[in-house]
């Protein structure tokens, strides 16, 4: 595809990112009307303090959490599928968001013995990247398990066999900590469990944003790393390039951008293995300077989506956004599986 048409394409979703981001926030029970929503977002003070409230508190730092959640999980399933090259590779398949999980856990359900949710919350900024180093450093370990079995292993459908079972093995750990911690302990992890972007808001939001940019930041910049680790690691050691650094990079990002999402909105499934492929089906193209942004458009406009679903209006009722996710993103890996020709940009 044209470079002019990849840039129109890329303008396109960020004008139709930008409106269903003002959809988003004018989406929820209680009925706020237009004119007051686009005042609040310009800034300006509106006569219900109501409105207000829920906009400035509630609906708008969702939508930012949406966006965020959306452009890392989506590279991170980018990163992950152009290093193992395996279209179905992605950070809730290969284990590494359940090892943020077990992060998460290690910080929730170890009360009275290291740190309890109480004392999260009293820490502020520094509770809040506690949470976040500990789900970084599951994903990390997990991340760094599976690229040491993969080196023994070539063929990718045992290596996705692999990640599914060490991420069962974590399920299974954080099952056995869930039996002997208490009752409460174990209902808050619980309803974590169920992913939501409403729970983010004032610092945490400031550290999350943090976080997921730091993340993003490295993908941009080792593009091109990406592109020569595609064409194989032989080719990219031909270019200068060292495949051990390059996997040292990739792995500190992934972390980062699962850990941290993970930590804040809980265990998202499916975005990062199916918009990549949306975004190569889109822009026609394996380049990773156009990957990157496009997964970013694309994962942020699905988010945003999912969470216009889960709070679907006029309803009190708000469902868990894994659902969405799982509704929306499921089809999109069975279509990748009948049509098998994306086995060509891997081989």
């Amino acid at each position: 595809m044209r470079p002019g048409r990849q840039t129109f394409r890329l303008a396109a979703l960020l004008l139709l990112l930008l409106l269903i981001f003002l959809l988003d926030v004018a989406t929820g029970s209680a009925r706020i009307p237009f004119k007051d929503v686009c005042r609040v977002l310009l800034s300006m003070r509106i006569d219900n303090s109501t409105w207000q409230y829920i906009m400035v508190n509630i609906r708008i730092p969702k939508a930012i959490t949406a966006v965020l959640a959306g452009c890392g999980l989506s590279v991170s399933g980018l990163q992950m599928q152009t290093l193992f090259r395996n279209p179905l590779a992605g950070p809730d398949v290969l284990g590494i968001t359940a090892g943020a999980s077990l992060g998460v856990a290690a910080v929730m359900l170890a009360g009275g013995s290291i740190v309890t949710m109480y004392t999260i919350k009293e820490l502020g900024i520094a509770g809040s990247w506690l949470v976040i180093a500990a789900a970084c450093l599951g994903a990390a370990c997990i991340l760094m398990l599976v690229v040491a079995i993969a080196g023994r292993i070539k063929d990718n459908v045992v290596m996705l066999i692999v990640g599914v079972m060490i991420g069962t093995i974590t399920l299974s750990l954080i099952s056995i900590w869930q039996y002997f911690s208490s009752s409460d302990l174990v209902k808050d992890y619980l309803l974590w469990t169920f992913g939501s972007l409403g729970g983010v808001s004032g610092s945490q939001l400031l550290v999350f944003t943090l976080a997921v940019f730091a993340g993003l930041l490295i993908s941009f910049f080792s593009s091109k790393m990406l592109d020569a680790l595609l064409l194989g690691e032989n080719y990219a050691r031909s270019m200068g390039l060292s495949a051990r650094r390059a996997r040292i990079i990739i792995i500190c990002s992934t972390s980062l951008l699962a850990g941290s999402i993970t930590a804040f909105c809980g265990p998202i499934g499916f975005i990062g293995i199916a918009v990549p492929h949306l975004a190569r089906s889109l822009f026609n193209t394996s380049s990773h300077r156009i990957l990157i942004p496009g997964c970013c458009l694309i994962g942020t406009l699905l988010m945003l989506l999912c969470d216009m679903i889960a709070q679907w209006p006029g309803s009190q009722n708000v469902l868990p956004i894994n659902i969405i996710t799982a509704l929306i993103g499921a089809p999109v890996v069975i279509g990748v599986i009948l049509r098998r020709n994306y086995r060509r940009v891997y081989s």
